[in-house]
């Protein structure tokens, strides 16, 4: 296949092209001649979903940008990048901001996985600002009274699921390392548009109509709804000087979110909840630690080195396995929208994920076989197992080499989450996968944040039915397995060629697996590659199809049928968000602009947007 990289003449033409982008970068009226393949028509109407199908397109950036989740966030951080502010900058003010007008996906009470390149030493890191659980944590947290697991509506709301948020201090941690503006400058957008007050969008007035669970939960119940229960409405000017003046501490002091007033008031409302109170102490917030970690990549298709965030994380070993798995396939003659392609990936999927079942969950506590996972003969030996005329149903688990005996999870995995993508003037490049778990967290408000339920990604099961210790188990001071997937693809010279991640929960390995292969197998652009049709399958033998997209054309539905798929046509609103290095390294040595150019791209399925300069 062609190579990634090409070379776009530094001429005239070429620097009129990037004049006509403008601030906000250009469209698709720049045609990179033959460096995409044409993508087949994504087939999804604006009825899909609640919030609306709003058409994005691809977008080109000749020195930096922000990808993310919603138009004001993005606008704060390309604020601190054309401030001179790095990518890592970019990413908290973002960040704060999501944390104001997308309440329901992450904020400060939540955590985050980020990536980090630098470009100085074309060096990668991943930083870790996972939830905890609490000290007073046991096994049997969400055992009920009768001795069986609690539901899961019942786990979520209240103080029990929350774990000890990391977002701040892993930040912190990030911006000591990299950033280049003040700590404190980064909070003025979302203080300003706290106090100021921004407009309800459609998405967040979507969630807060269907969720009934906030509406007793106190003070969530009366920010988000009116006197008469009814959600603010669209465009309702919605002000939060609460959470306002939470930034200023935190803008002032990073640790004052761990100690003090905010950390005892966090305190008082997880243990305090009239039905469901949670073990949390004072100690778990001074004690928490976000860690670096080194990041877990694996080399597909020989040139393509995709990598991710490792365990707590399952995000990059299930997607670096599906990868790894498939790369014994040739997939591009197959293309997308197709019984075979789908077929294949669904496949691929469930054979990962029958391991992330079985061996992922936080290293720091259990054996997780990270080498062995990855291993490109235990790979190549999974992929023997997959027949292009019949699916494998429910896949067979693994037993990759030093894997130690363990019961299989099934924890369900809620998507309120959220992604970021970008890179700044000197090519650091920060891909954050960010959270609250569920939607609205546990819906427990408190100084103006909501806090995470992410304790419930833990295994509400400590054994599984032979009574073998479950990995993903609840103990004191671990962090939950996620399957969140930020993720940076590099060259053989160690050079930025992909970012990429995004929300969805369990699904998210699925969006973000998909996105690669449209991207490097299919060679489309990143916004062709985002908006082709979700599929695929996890633990069960139900393989799932994105509702109204070409995926569910009725001939794809009967081929996977006929090969005996069960079928389950859901909507999927992944909410991807990344770029793709199009432009010429040797210009930088040159002298001549533009050095680089990236392609980016917004899920149309979310508020999304990508700009910059």
């Amino acid at each position: 296949m062609s190579k990634l990289v090409i070379r776009l003449a530094a001429s005239a033409a070429a620097l009129a092209m990037l004049a006509s982008c403008g601030g906000d970068g250009g469209t698709a009226s720049f045609n990179a001649p033959s460096r995409f393949a044409t993508a087949p028509a994504p087939g999804l109407n604006a009825t899909t979903f609640p919030t609306g199908w709003a058409a994005k397109e691809l977008q080109y950036f000749g020195r930096q940008l922000v990808s993310a989740a919603n138009p004001l966030a993005v606008d704060a951080g390309v604020e601190i990048l054309r401030a001179g502010g790095s990518a890592v900058d970019a990413a908290i003010a973002t960040q704060m901001v999501l944390g104001l007008v997308e309440p329901q996906s992450s904020g400060i009470g939540g955590g985050a996985f980020m990536i980090h390149y630098r470009a100085r030493d074309k060096s990668l890191a991943s930083y870790d600002g996972r939830e905890t659980a609490p000290a007073a944590a046991t096994p049997d947290l969400f055992i009920g009274p009768n001795g069986q697991p609690l539901p899961f509506a019942t786990a979520v709301v209240g103080g029990r699921s929350v774990g000890v948020p990391g977002l701040v201090r892993m930040l912190k941690m990030a911006h000591d390392e990299h950033g280049r503006l003040p700590w404190s400058r980064l909070f003025d957008r979302a203080i300003q548009l706290a106090t100021d007050g921004f407009a309800v969008s459609p998405r967040l007035n979507s969630l807060l109509t269907n969720d009934t669970a906030m509406r007793t939960q106190e003070p969530a119940a009366s920010y988000f709804y009116d006197a008469n229960g009814q959600p603010r409405p669209v465009g309702f000017i919605l002000r939060n000087p609460e959470y306002a003046a939470t930034l200023r501490a935190i803008a002032a002091d990073a640790n004052a979110f761990y100690t003090g007033p905010i950390a005892q008031d966090i305190v008082a409302k997880v243990r305090s909840h009239p039905t469901n109170p949670g073990v949390m102490q004072l100690a778990d917030l001074a004690n928490y630690q976000a860690k670096k970690r080194a990041p877990v990549c694996i080399v597909y298709r020989v040139r393509w080195n995709v990598c991710g965030m490792g365990p707590p994380s399952s995000g990059a070993l299930t997607v670096g396995q599906a990868l790894g798995i498939l790369e014994n396939f040739e997939l591009a003659p197959l293309g997308p929208n197709t019984v075979d392609s789908v077929h294949l990936v669904s496949e691929a999927y469930r054979l990962a994920y029958a391991d992330r079942g079985q061996y992922m969950a936080d290293a720091d506590f259990v054996n997780v076989p990270v080498a062995g996972l990855l291993d490109k003969n235990y790979l190549k030996s999974r992929a023997s197992l997959i027949s292009m005329t019949r699916t494998l149903g429910a896949a067979p688990v693994g037993t990759p080499p030093g894997a130690v005996a363990t019961g299989q999870d099934a924890t369900v995995e809620r998507g309120g989450t959220s992604h970021m993508s970008i890179v700044d003037a000197e090519g650091n490049v920060v891909s954050m996968t960010t959270t609250i778990e569920g939607a609205f967290g546990s819906r427990q408000m408190v100084r103006g944040f909501l806090l995470n339920n992410q304790l419930t990604d833990f295994s509400f099961l400590p054994n599984d039915a032979q009574g073998r210790p479950i990995a993903n188990r609840v103990e004191a001071g671990k962090r939950p397995r996620s399957s969140m997937s930020p993720t940076i693809v590099l060259n053989p010279s160690n050079e930025v060629e992909i970012v990429i991640g995004s929300p969805g929960g369990a699904n998210i390995i699925q969006y973000v697996t998909k996105t690669l292969i449209g991207m490097i197998d299919w060679r489309l652009s990143p916004q062709d590659a985002i908006e082709l049709g979700n599929f695929g399958a996890t633990t069960s033998a139900t393989t799932t199809l994105e509702r109204n997209s070409a995926v569910q054309a009725t001939a794809i539905q009967d081929g996977l049928r006929a090969r005996g798929h069960t079928i389950s046509i859901a909507d999927q609103t992944s909410g991807l968000h990344g770029f793709m290095f199009v432009g010429s390294r040797g210009d930088a040595q040159m002298g001549v602009l533009p050095a680089v150019l990236w392609a980016a791209g917004a899920d149309p399925r979310r508020e999304g947007v990508s700009r910059g300069d």
